[in-house]
């Protein structure tokens, strides 16, 4: 079994990861929100268990984005806010379990197992695809049919969020985050400059339109050619 765990304090982060480890489960651990959220949405996990409170981004906001991104791994809330509106909220949210500090780890851990039998790991997605556009994770490469298309390292993210999320549209606020790390408006084209440049890559030699500018809200990479 694999879980990830999204804790921000050392000590209960070490005190939960020895404890799984002693029982066979292999723990991956996430100090705050924004990298706990990039390992759910790369990770193939049978659980993961998830703090409220963390640097970066708060635990309700990075369930949302997991569960927005279409990822379905049970989520446990590890977390000391035990009133029943937070655990109405944080339930909503698209939590499946809530556990509040300070907790035995006898029943942390009965929690997780219960998780696990929910559903088996989905396996790790290592091709992004839409239109005629293939996104492959591990050889780093995009083809457009049997045309190989070069991209820089951060055209390259732009995409793999781009298809993971082809077919709705993503906020300019959105991408900053999630392909930048930059949770401000930095007042920049940063967006607009890369968006402009990979459109031209992707759709050279073609009259395609892949990538649309939603006006008023955003981007959508079109599903289908």
């Amino acid at each position: 079994m694999k879980v990830l765990l999204i804790e921000d304090d050392r000590e209960t982060a070490a005190f939960i990861t020895e404890g799984l480890s002693a029982q066979g489960i292999e723990v991956q651990h996430a100090a705050d929100g924004v990298s706990g959220l990039s390992c759910a949405l790369r990770g193939d996990y049978h659980a993961i268990v998830l703090d409220r409170l963390l640097p970066g981004r708060d635990g309700l906001s990075v369930l949302k984005d997991i569960r927005r991104a279409g990822t379905s791994t049970p989520v446990l809330y590890l977390t000391a806010m035990d009133g029943l509106d937070d655990r109405v909220e944080g339930l909503e949210a698209g939590g499946d379990d809530y556990l509040v500090k300070p907790f035995f780890l006898a029943e942390l851990l009965a929690r997780v197992r219960a998780l696990a039998r929910r559903t088996t790991a989905v396996p790790v997605q290592t091709r992004l695809r839409a239109a005629d556009i293939e996104l492959d994770l591990i050889k780093r490469t995009v083809t457009r049919g049997n045309c190989e298309i070069a991209l820089l390292p951060q055209e390259f993210k732009l995409l793999e969020y781009l298809l993971r999320n082809a077919g709705s549209v993503v906020t300019r606020a959105m991408l900053l985050e999630q392909v930048w790390d930059i949770h401000f408006d930095p007042k920049t084209s940063v967006v607009e400059s890369h968006m402009s440049r990979l459109r031209s890559k992707l759709s050279r030699g073609t009259d395609i339109e892949y990538i649309r500018t939603i006006r008023g809200s955003g981007y959508l990479f079109v599903a289908r050619a």
